[in-house]
């Protein structure tokens, strides 16, 4: 999958009109919930937000929702796409991303849905040739009705040149380091839950001293299939156990990948560890080529029984 990059040269939009809220949306969403799969993108600041709708548009989502500021613009490209759909919601202002994922979850139950944030761009198995519909259309066959997907941090090889270690276009990854540990069951004396693990790696492993425990976590479940009564937490998992598995108990099912700056964005802004970090760059750092081969040929995700 080629990453459409942002026009330097574009004019930036003037917003007319506020965009409506989430409430507001659902009660007249028009065709933007007509059909699946549908993507949520919350902007949590304005960094390569323009790049990440352009990433799920060709991805060949139906409808892209962009939750975002009022004061956040958006590409001419991007805010005249028929497919996207602008609603006003601050993440930084307290607004919640799990209460807003939930709502859009009871307005259009059956439909497959995946939310990231800005920065982030999904990847998954032959995603160059094949639409995220016919993979979803192969899992649903499957009988999932959820996809696990790994959040792999991707960091600037330069933090002089890139002090927000953000570039597209010299980004790198950890190409190895990641490990699962079994997610127990505090219902059932700690035993560990069936199908289920707790992944760790990338940059919340390696400076998990300024991590907070519960945030070190690289797994999310952000394809899934919309029902009744279905809520996500806020700890990515949902209320139905069995979307929390990462395959169904008679094989490997597929996974896909998240590819991400959120992190290393966070570890430079956050006044506590920017100072301790000169660079991202270890001994298993590679440049990340934008290709599904090169996350399937390290193990990041799995193409299960898909070929």
């Amino acid at each position: 999958m080629r990453l459409r990059l942002a026009d330097s040269g574009a004019k930036r939009t003037e917003q007319s009109m506020p965009s409506p809220r989430l409430k507001d949306f659902l009660a007249n969403p028009g065709k933007a919930l007509a059909k699946g799969p549908v993507a949520m993108v919350f902007a949590e600041d304005e960094t390569e937000l323009n790049s990440t709708l352009r990433h799920h548009l060709d991805s060949g989502f139906k409808s892209v929702l962009v939750f975002v500021p009022d004061n956040f613009d958006l590409a001419p490209d991007v805010a005249q796409a028929e497919t996207v759909y602008r609603i006003q919601h601050d993440l930084s202002g307290g607004d919640s991303l799990s209460e807003a994922v939930n709502a859009v979850i009871a307005a259009a139950p059956g439909l497959w849905m995946y939310y990231c944030y800005n920065a982030e761009y999904l990847f998954y198995p032959f995603c160059e040739t094949r639409t995220i519909g016919e993979m979803l259309a192969f899992h649903a066959e499957e009988r999932r009705d959820a996809m696990l997907c790994y959040v792999i941090d991707l960091y600037a090889d330069d933090l002089d040149a890139h002090s927000n270690a953000v570039s597209l276009e010299q980004a790198h990854m950890d190409k190895s380091g990641y490990y699962a540990l079994a997610r127990p069951d505090a219902e059932n004396h700690n035993h560990p839950k069936e199908r289920q693990l707790d992944f760790f790696g990338g940059l919340r492993w390696r400076y998990e001293e300024h991590i907070p425990a519960k945030r070190r976590k690289i797994d999310r479940i952000a394809l899934f299939k919309a029902k009744p009564e279905l809520l996500l937490s806020e700890d990515h998992t949902f209320s139905d156990e069995e979307y929390n598995t990462y395959a169904c108990p008679w094989h490997h099912n597929l996974t896909s990948a998240i590819v991400s700056f959120r992190t290393a964005k966070a570890l430079k802004r956050n006044p506590g560890s920017t100072f301790d970090i000169a660079t991202f760059k270890w001994h298993n750092s590679i440049p990340f080529e934008w290709h599904s081969r090169q996350l399937l040929d390290l193990g990041l995700m799995e193409p299960g029984q898909w070929f």
